[in-house]
Parts: C-alpha cells; structure tokens; sequence
C-alpha cells in the first residue's frame, strides 16, 4: 500500500492564500449585491470566515467542496464581466450549485454556497427557492446570529416580493430586537411601509415614530419624516 505523501512546508504555507483567495472572492460578491436599503438581501458572506480558514483544507471533503465554490464565484465573476442578467447567471450557475449542495451541503463551503446560491435565485426573482434556501440556512448558521438575522432579512424581502405582506411583516419583525442598530433601523423601516399595506396605519405611524426616536442617524431618516407628514 502507498505511502500517503506529507504536504511541503511550502504547499502548507500556499493553503491560507488559497482560502483568503476564496474569501475575497465571497466579500467582491457582497459588496457587489448589497441593496440600497440593507445588507439583508446579500448577506454580508465575508462573515463566513467565521468557520476557522485552516479547517477549510484539513478536510478532504471541505477542500473539494472550496474549491467548487471558489470555482463557482470564478465563473460567477466572468458572467458578470460579460454582463449577463440576473436569469442567465441563475442558469449557468444552477448546475454548479447543486452539485456542490447535493455532495457537499452539509459542511462549511456547502453552507457558504447555499447561502450564495440563495442570493442568486433571489437576484433572478426565483423567491421560492430562495426561500426554500434561507430556511435551511437559517440552521446552517444558527450558531451565529449576526449571519441569521441577514438570513432572517432575505426571507422578509423575499416574500415581500411575493407581496406576502403579512408573512414578511412577521420576519421584519424578528430583526427589530437585532444586536445591530442599522439593522433594527432597516427592519423598522420596512415594517413602516408593510404595515401601510395591510392597513395596520397605527402600527406603521409607530415603527416610523421609533425610527426618529431611536435612530437619528438612518440614511432614509428624511423619507421617514416625508411619510409621516404624508
């Protein structure tokens, strides 16, 4: 029986690169995806260094499953530059995905690409499996709350734009005791304008009145007070 060959000091030292390469790659994908309301829409990836990088490429199956995820953001990245929309990278990217999600799903860069891949869906208007996503992701990152309230963000987003207003009312709401203040902001905001919707006025009038009380600093504190006059 072979030997199973050592690793160089210099392939060992080569590994750490590869994984900042691959994290670089999740925070370009962010950034690249934040919403002009809130980061909850994207989910701010780069967080998901949270799983130790080593550990990445101590595992076999955690170092074929990062770099098809890594794989996948290269591709991700050329349909971009060739300015594809949003269905047609869906498309191209499906395949991709599921196989890392299908083999790989339950170790870390399978949760880091479920989670990408929800993003994904949701750009190219696909909501209910990208709800379908976010609700396994919500597990996935349970254990790290500020991830799972951007993941609890995307499903209110997600089925307000299935105009499922209540339900998306419902997750809002879960964010407005957030550890984070722009996010509680954000989530008091939408709640102002679902509320509107359903026809709660009172409940809207007031998420807009705790934003002006607790939040003078919100970037859309002008449009808050244009709806309270309105």
């Amino acid at each position: 029986m072979a030997k199973k060959r050592k690793k160089t000091r210099k392939q060992l030292l080569k590994e750490p690169d590869e994984f900042i390469t691959l994290s670089s790659k999740l925070i370009g994908f962010a950034s690249e995806h934040k919403s002009l309301l809130t980061y909850s829409v994207t989910i701010v990836l780069a967080l998901a260094v949270i799983f130790s990088g080593i550990r990445f490429f101590s595992v076999r199956a955690e170092n074929k499953a990062a770099v098809l995820l890594d794989n996948s953001l290269t591709k991700y990245d050329s349909l971009k530059n060739e300015k594809k929309i949003p269905e047609e990278i869906y498309q191209a990217l499906s395949p991709d995905f599921q196989l890392i999600l299908d083999k790989y799903g339950s170790k870390d860069s399978g949760k880091i690409a479920r989670l990408t891949f929800a993003n994904i869906c949701y750009n190219a208007g696909k909501y209910k499996q990208a709800i379908d996503l976010y609700q396994i992701s919500l597990e996935d990152f349970n254990k790290h709350p500020l991830v799972r309230d951007q993941v609890v963000g995307s499903l209110g987003y997600a089925w307000e734009q299935l105009k499922d207003y209540a339900t998306a009312a419902g997750w809002f709401e879960k964010l407005t005791s957030a550890p984070e203040p722009n996010m509680r902001a954000e989530a008091l905001y939408h709640l102002g304008w679902l509320y509107d919707k359903l026809g709660q006025t009172e409940k809207s009038r007031a998420a807009y009145n705790q934003i002006l009380a607790e939040h003078q600093d919100f970037i859309y504190l002008d449009l808050v007070k244009e709806r309270l006059a309105g």
